[in-house]
């Protein structure tokens, strides 16, 4: 049977050339609708598509699954691991989302460590410089905490830049330097050599993940929950820890904090870049 981890259309092209013309016509609305396929039994599909049972039960056979559930798992399994398919059809698909996220928002107030939080804002304030880095879709989170850290103080870099690399950017850090790193499913190969190099040149590494990220020595390790009533992972939770965050960061800079946030205020007025409204 065809290894349960391949994602569906793959198993389709697989066995393309081989299907009739009826299951071809299922097979592409699978292919067309991974959202409404995991919903759908036999039966349904065979409404759906305008052929038997018996065809949809036989190219799910050509597949190498056991039937319209196993498929339907397989979706599901790929939805966990951060595939943007549908596995639910809720009437009002914001109320389901809103809900979903006030769900994540007040696990995390339950859970989250919040001596930790302070000891790493006392560390990225107090650091000579901080690195903050974000992969896919913990790219634009990293570009908010850095729009908010640089508020709060100096040499906070974002990378990687556009079209650049890391090994330039770790080799001139040092050791009392502060790095933050969100990598949230769906990380990109060589996440973890990035951690190991980070790790390498400074302790004060801090990871922002979900729970599908092993574990390790890095010095801080807050996880939160991405699931969403969506196809597409929710980062409520995630923005929200990296707001409190910088506003501790923030708080434990005190006058300095303060004295910058007011400088950089009149730079805006003079330079005319912000909206006045």
């Amino acid at each position: 049977m065809t290894d349960p981890r391949t994602a569906l259309a793959e198993r389709i092209a697989d066995a393309w050339g081989g299907l009739s013309p009826q299951e071809q016509r299922v097979a592409e609305f699978l292919r067309a609708e991974p959202d409404e396929s995991a919903l759908y039994n036999s039966s349904e599909l065979a409404r759906r598509t305008g052929v038997s049972k018996a065809t949809v039960s036989r190219l799910f056979r050509r597949l190498g699954f056991a039937g319209s559930q196993e498929a339907r798992e397989v979706l599901r399994a790929q939805r966990a691991a951060g595939l943007p398919v549908l596995l639910d059809d809720p009437e009002d698909p914001l109320a389901a989302q809103v809900a979903r996220d006030v769900e994540h928002l007040r696990r995390l107030a339950a859970d989250l460590d919040r001596a930790a939080l302070q000891e790493a804002a006392a560390a990225l304030a107090a650091a000579p410089r901080v690195v903050v880095a974000g992969f896919r879709s913990g790219h634009p989170l990293a570009m908010l905490l850095r729009q908010a850290l640089v508020q709060a103080r100096p040499d906070v870099a974002l990378l990687p830049e556009a079209g650049q690399t890391l090994g330039e950017e770790l080799v001139g850090l040092g050791q009392h330097d502060a790095v933050v790193v969100i990598g949230l499913r769906r990380r990109p190969a060589g996440f973890d050599r990035v951690l190991d190099g980070v790790r390498a040149v400074t302790p004060n590494l801090l990871v922002l993940a979900d729970p599908t990220l092993r574990r390790g020595p890095e010095r801080w390790r807050f996880d939160v929950p991405v699931q969403s009533a969506s196809p597409f992972d929710s980062y409520a939770a995630a923005a929200c820890v990296l707001s409190v965050l910088a506003g501790e960061v923030l708080h434990r800079l005190g006058t300095a904090g303060a004295g910058r946030v007011a400088a950089i205020d009149r730079a805006y007025a003079s330079l005319g870049e912000l909206d006045p409204a």
